[in-house]
């Protein structure tokens, strides 16, 4: 664990491939195997190892936890995660491990709320779980991880679906691009060169252009029967795709309305403005898309949970960033129309604008430190507008009003310049999408192992008491123990507690030493029956001593 830490995935791999050759009823080396296959980014390999370690121990937590880990990235086995994941809280309720996992399962699949539910659970068990707080932030934002338009649950692997994506994707751009150079050219040869009826032709001739260029990408979509539900998951897409279906429809009603020789030639124009839609409509989307991002979630609770992690992970100091450009924007499109409303209704109203800056300022200043100048200059420049059109309302003065119109528009332009300079070094930009999910290694943590004397004390042992737990309380029964080679006990017990223990599986052996009389064991841990059999998987291993005369002076 210590080479994977230090970012050697395959001397780690080397070593935990040594191990398990040395311990082969050992399951922690297998759990590393799997850990160091991923790392090196191949889930394919790390899959048996996870796999082989829970064959080993099936009351390990870890390994329900490695094994949930890397299932979660193989297509059709997303409700198996669920399951390992859930017996792994199971056994280790006192965890924040499997609460984490299911957060991260429930954030995968854009299920925010569920996602947010868990972690919270774990930040209770464990209040400086980093990965907790950093999705956290990201589930009460409403993130959608980078392949939105994929269902982890399908059983489909994201490359048939991310095709599929760019097939539609690529047409409705070339379908909304033809049509809205076709629009200004019938619109200019109509209205300009009077070639109404050549222009119109043209038209159809784009009409029927479309239908080789649908045909060619709709054989790029393999899976079709998916094709909807992708839609539904990225709504961003689905707009894209359904607003190119509609101009094809809106395009063609134009061309025939013109064409109508009843219509007086006034309406021309008319028809033509209608039917700048068409080129207007990838400005529209994108107002409204980045409307929708500015305003998705809550930015500033997201924030509140995200700043403790900044010290110990990378995520959450990119993430911290991100958050503080959409209060920004949230911020700047309120005083945007907090101005507007004033000009045209009241300006003296202007004065609420004083107010809109504080949760920018608030989060500001707890986030200090974060290294994004053009951030600090853009919010300087929104709250210098928000001062600047206040006083400008208050006082009627011109100066007021254009200084605070001027520094929101600066804001705006540092933004531009912030996003353009990110897209041109190929960084991250001041946008959701930048977002990372912490994604730390799960189920790491080492077994817990039976020394020769614990050994001993149950290999030699004339009585051992199994302590389970059932509706009525706590029970205790008589068994009978071995200890296997991998480290874990055998015991055959009544059949009373078989019962129980598959309602909770948490037991606790306790034996006494025969042959030093005063050495005691107890091995608290994880009980799963397998046929006559119930195997113990230790969690944690007490031993002490008898009181007695030994003990005088």
């Amino acid at each position: 664990m210590t080479r994977l830490n230090a970012g050697r995935p395959e001397s780690a791999l080397e070593a935990a491939r040594n191990a398990a050759d040395r311990e082969p009823g050992a399951e922690w080396p297998y759990r590393l195997i799997s850990l160091a296959h991923e790392r090196l980014g191949r889930d394919a390999d790390a899959l048996p190892a996870a796999e082989r370690a829970v064959a080993l121990s099936r009351g390990s937590w870890p390994a329900r936890l490695r094994l949930a880990a890397v299932l979660r990235r193989v297509p059709g086995r997303w409700q198996e995660a669920v399951e390992h994941a859930i017996l792994a809280g199971k056994f280790a309720p006192e965890q924040a491990g499997p609460a984490v996992m299911l957060g991260d399962l429930a954030l995968l699949r854009g299920e925010h709320v569920r996602a947010a539910r868990s972690y919270r659970a774990a930040l209770a068990l464990d209040p400086e779980n980093p990965q907790a707080r950093v999705n956290l932030g990201l589930a009460l934002l409403r993130w959608d991880p980078p392949r939105a338009h994929h269902d982890p649950a399908w059983p489909v692997v994201p490359r048939e679906t991310g095709r599929a994506r760019r097939a539609l994707e690529v047409w409705s751009r070339q379908v909304r691009l033809l049509l809205a150079v076709a629009t200004l050219a019938v619109a200019a040869c109509a209205l300009l060169l009077d070639w109404g009826a050549q222009a119109r032709l043209g038209g159809f001739a784009v009409l029927v252009l479309l239908v080789p260029l649908t045909v060619r990408q709709a054989r790029r979509v393999a899976v079709w029967s998916y094709a909807r539900a992708m839609l539904r998951r990225d709504p961003c897409l689905g707009v894209s795709v359904a607003s190119a279906a509609l101009a094809v429809p809106a395009f063609a009603a134009w061309l025939l309305l013109g064409a109508v020789p009843a219509l007086p030639r006034a309406f021309d124009p008319v028809w033509a403005g209608l039917a700048g839609y068409v080129v207007l409509s990838w400005p529209a989307l994108a107002g409204v898309r980045a409307l929708a991002e500015t305003w998705r979630g809550r930015p500033l609770p997201a924030l509140a949970e995200t700043l403790p992690a900044r010290a110990a992970e990378r995520a959450a100091r990119r993430n911290t960033g991100v958050l503080l450009w959409i209060v920004l924007g949230r911020t700047w499109s309120v005083l945007v129309l907090l101005v507007a409303g004033a000009l045209v209704v009241e300006p003296r109203a202007v004065v609420a604008a004083v107010v809109a800056p504080y949760p920018l300022v608030r989060g500001y200043l707890r986030a200090r430190g974060h290294g994004d100048r053009a951030l600090a200059v853009a919010s300087a420049l929104v709250v210098l507008g928000a001062v600047a059109c206040a006083a400008g309302g208050l006082l009627g003065q011109a100066w007021g009003w254009r200084a605070g119109l001027g520094a929101l528009l600066a804001a705006a332009a540092v933004f531009a310049g912030r996003a353009l300079l990110a897209w041109w070094r190929g960084g991250p930009g001041p946008w959701r999408s930048s977002m990372l999910m912490c994604d730390l290694p799960m189920g790491a943590e080492p077994s817990v192992p039976l020394d020769s004397d614990v050994r001993q004390t149950f290999s030699f042992a004339r009585s051992i008491v199994l302590s389970y737990g059932d509706a009525l309380g706590p029970r205790v029964a008589g068994a009978v123990a071995t200890v296997t080679s991998a480290g874990e006990l055998r015991l055959i017990a009544e059949t009373e507690a078989w019962q129980a223990i598959e309602d909770d599986p948490r037991v606790a052996v306790f034996a006494a030493d025969p042959l030093q009389r005063r050495f005691w064991v107890e091995v608290r841990g994880v009980a799963q029956a397998d046929s006559d059999v119930l195997w113990v998987t230790p969690k944690q291993v007490l031993v002490g001593e008898f009181p007695g005369r030994h003990q005088r002076r």
